[in-house]
Order: C-alpha cells, then sequence, then structure tokens
C-alpha cells in the first residue's frame, strides 16, 4: 500500500508516517517544507526508512504535482496548511489560498481518478468559533462550564459552525469541501475536527503547538507570554493517539464516509495553561517565566472535544495521559539539545 500524506514533514505527518513505515507500507511525503525545521524530520525518516520513503518538495496548490502524487496513492491523509490564527490575520488571502484552495485542488484530483482513494482531513475546533455563549466559571487555575452536560462531556459535532478568524474561516471552507465531495461526489473522506496535538517532533512556536512551546521555553530558561489570563482549557492528546484515530478512520471510511468527528484528549485530558506551566514546574524542575498579554481574536476560553461518537464507531479511546505525555514529550525535546539531558525534579513522576 501506498500512502500520500500532504504536509508530511510536519509534526503530525511525521509521526503518522513512521508507523506506516514500521509496518511495511510506502509512503509519499509531498511538503514544500514552508515551516522551518522541518527538513530534520524527513532526514530521519530516510535515515530510518530509506528508499520505501519518497518525498515530493512540492506545495499543495501545485494542481499537476499534486495530480502526479495521488495518481499512485492507495490512501491519502492531507495535512499540508497555513496553521496559525495569528498568521492569518497578518496576511488572510494568503491563509485561505493555502487552506480553502489547496484543500479543493486536492479534492479535485482525486475526483479525477475513476476509484478514488480514501482521504482523512484534518480541520480543527475553531470551526465553532470561540464559543461564547458557553457559561463558565472560574475554578482555581482553570475555567469550568457552568452546563454540567457540557463539563462531563465536552463540544459534539452537532455544535453549530460558527467561523472567526481568517484561520477559522478557510479551515472550516475546507471541512465543508471535503465534507460536500462526500457527499455530492462519492468522494469516501473523513474529516477530524482537531483539538490541541503534542508530542515528538512538535517544534512549537508561540503561534503553533502551544504544549511544545512551553515546554522548549523551560528548558532554554527563557520567558513566556500568555494571552489572556492563562485559565484557558484545552483538552490535550498525544500525537501516537491520534495517528491510532487515523488509521482506525481509514479502516471504517467504507461505512463512515462524509462523517466528522471532534477529536482530542477528551474531559479525561484537559489542562489550563497555568496549570500545563505548573506541572513543567514539576517534571523539568522550573516553569518558565510568564507575562500577561490582551486575548487574542477568536480564544476559545474552554475547548473540550466529546469523542464519542468516534469511540462508538471504532472502540477508539486516548491511551496516553497528560502526565505521561507531558513527560515522553520533555524528554524527546531535552534529547535533541546538544550536550545537554534532561533533570528532573526531585520526586517528579509520570
Amino acid at each position: 500500500m501506498t500512502t500520500l500524506i500532504t504536509g508530511g514533514a510536519g509534526f503530525i505527518g511525521t509521526n503518522l508516517a513512521r508507523r506506516i513505515l514500521s509496518e511495511g507500507d510506502e509512503v509519499v511525503v509531498f511538503d514544500s517544507l514552508a515551516r522551518a525545521g522541518v527538513e530534520s524530520n524527513l532526514a530521519a525518516l530516510r535515515e530510518d526508512f530509506g528508499d520505501r520513503l519518497e518525498v515530493v518538495i512540492a506545495d499543495v496548490r501545485d494542481a499537476p504535482a499534486l495530480r502526479r502524487a495521488v495518481a499512485r496513492a492507495d490512501r491519502v491523509f492531507h495535512f499540508a496548511a497555513q496553521v496559525a490564527v495569528t498568521t492569518s490575520l497578518v496576511d488572510p488571502v494568503e491563509d485561505f489560498d493555502i487552506n480553502a484552495r489547496g484543500t479543493l485542488t486536492l479534492l479535485e484530483a482525486l475526483r479525477a481518478r475513476p476509484e478514488p482513494p480514501p482521504l482523512v482531513f484534518t480541520s480543527t475546533n475553531k470551526v465553532y468559533g470561540a464559543l461564547e455563549d458557553v457559561g463558565l466559571r472560574r475554578r482555581n487555575r482553570r475555567y469550568e462550564p457552568v452546563d454540567p452536560v457540557v463539563a462531563l462531556r465536552g463540544v459534539s459535532e452537532s455544535r453549530p459552525l460558527d467561523f472567526y478568524s481568517p484561520y477559522g474561516c478557510s479551515k472550516g471552507a475546507a471541512d465543508q469541501y471535503v465534507r460536500d465531495y462526500a457527499r455530492t461526489f462519492g468522494l469516501p473522506a473523513i474529516v477530524f475536527r482537531m483539538s490541541c496535538i503534542y508530542g515528538p517532533h512538535q517544534l512549537g512556536t508561540e503561534d503553533q503547538g502551544w504544549v511544545a512551546h512551553f515546554l522548549i521555553q523551560a528548558l532554554e530558561g527563557r520567558p513566556i507570554t500568555l494571552y489572556g489570563d492563562g485559565r484557558q482549557v484545552r483538552d490535550i492528546l498525544f500525537v501516537e493517539d491520534l495517528v491510532e484515530a487515523m488509521l482506525l478512520a481509514q479502516r471504517a471510511m467504507p461505512t463512515e464516509s462524509g462523517r466528522v468527528f471532534n477529536i482530542g484528549g477528551g474531559p479525561e485530558n484537559t489542562v489550563s495553561l497555568l496549570e500545563l506551566l505548573e506541572l513543567i514546574g514539576e517534571q523539568v524542575g522550573r516553569a518558565p517565566a510568564a507575562d500577561f498579554d490582551a486575548w487574542r481574536p477568536g480564544d476559545q476560553r474552554y475547548y473540550v472535544s466529546d469523542t464519542r461518537g468516534f469511540e462508538q464507531v471504532t472502540g477508539w479511546r486516548p491511551a496516553v495521559g497528560v502526565r505521561e505525555g507531558v513527560a515522553r514529550l520533555t524528554d524527546w525535546l531535552a534529547s535533541r539539545r546538544p550536550g545537554r539531558r534532561r533533570t528532573r525534579a526531585a520526586g517528579a513522576g509520570r
């Protein structure tokens, strides 16, 4: 089997490629290498798996290159995207062009095949907007929903769409195009609306990949900026659990094509920004110093995925908890620091 991964040199793509290659299949990574540092991900994959990995360096808006890659794919995972809300605010046109038009270009390449290969597309929880109607209360270092059902289950796929920020609009448009191509043209496709993913190979920055960003800053002894009050809550999902979910989605495609699933750590794997800083302090020995700035447009004070829909279809549930996952990412990041080793705080564990 040949698997095409657009954006395959990035964080999620690298982890998925590594899993598929380790199982003996071939992978075509299609990536423009626009994100700084991803070349190291490709180098590691090439070293470990050799010629079973093919790399196509091209932009997802390059229709001829994309058609050639799609022509030999047995299944497709579409991750190529502009991924930061902040970048979308600076250049909304470029954001739209990559996320919406790039996805449409891929869908047309798939539609041109007599028997289109199945597609898993990664959307975002930002399609639900700021969730300003969800009543919240402050409890210690986090926000909690007033509604006991939301507190117990999180946000489901039945939540009305309310795109907020250019990024939310471009990903939301792509999300809806994928759904409609499944409905109108019969393309086999599933959409994941994802919460916060973290794990090895994540080159986190202030704009995207905040769990890794916090850890990198702590390891380097540098400060961070918290936008808002730091009580924002997310359900975080370790990347190995996401990879398992994606492979299960491909297997479920014959019966579940056209479905949208909220995917994240769920109510059992939530953390606020302030709580994560405290956990980092326990595990690394020091938490980064934090400054505070104004809330950013569309920032959700509380978002937790209701993953029951996908669980009911596949039996999937996250296996890696927050404490274990953060410890594993910390170890991986520390191992990449030349000549340095991780210093775990006394008594800290997983």
